[in-house]
């Protein structure tokens, strides 16, 4: 079996980690309102909506790649670890939220584990996912900071 394909990317943000993390769990307002655009078209909840036990539709187009992904939320740190899977496609992401400075600020962190393709397409994807996913990623987080900001 090939190695997965990591990508991941941190932030500290001004705000308590029971607010980042209210964010993320919430699959209709808020966590939509985070993703950035061109890369994640659509993101339709079709069971839950909030944390643990959501089923989603995510459509990406990335560098003219599209993918749809099947997704299943689970919370396996309620107020701090929330992890989408789509077990078909071989993908995990996980959102980790830690208190820093006495809970007034949190250290956000994605990370995804991916399996590769098979083949050269797989050898490329290794090569090329990361950097391209960290800097979604820190679109995103820049995004919720920004987000959590204009609540509070």
């Amino acid at each position: 079996m090939d190695q997965m394909i990591h990508a991941e990317a941190s932030k500290v943000i001004d705000a308590s980690p029971a607010s980042i993390y209210a964010v993320l769990s919430d699959y209709r307002v808020g966590h939509p309102a985070i993703l950035p655009k061109p890369y994640f078209k659509e993101l339709t909840v079709e069971q839950g909506g909030q944390g643990a036990g959501t089923v989603m539709l995510v459509r990406m187009e990335v560098m003219g790649v599209k993918k749809t992904y099947h997704l299943t939320v689970s919370e396996p740190e309620p107020g701090r670890v929330l992890v989408e899977t789509d077990q078909e496609a071989g993908v995990t992401t996980a959102f980790t939220v830690e208190p820093l400075d006495g809970g007034t600020q949190s250290r956000v962190t994605i990370a995804t584990d991916s399996r590769p393709s098979p083949g050269i397409q797989g050898k490329i994807e290794k090569l090329i996912n990361p950097p391209i996913t960290r800097r979604i990623y820190a679109r995103e987080l820049q995004q919720l900071a920004d987000y959590v900001k204009g609540r509070s």
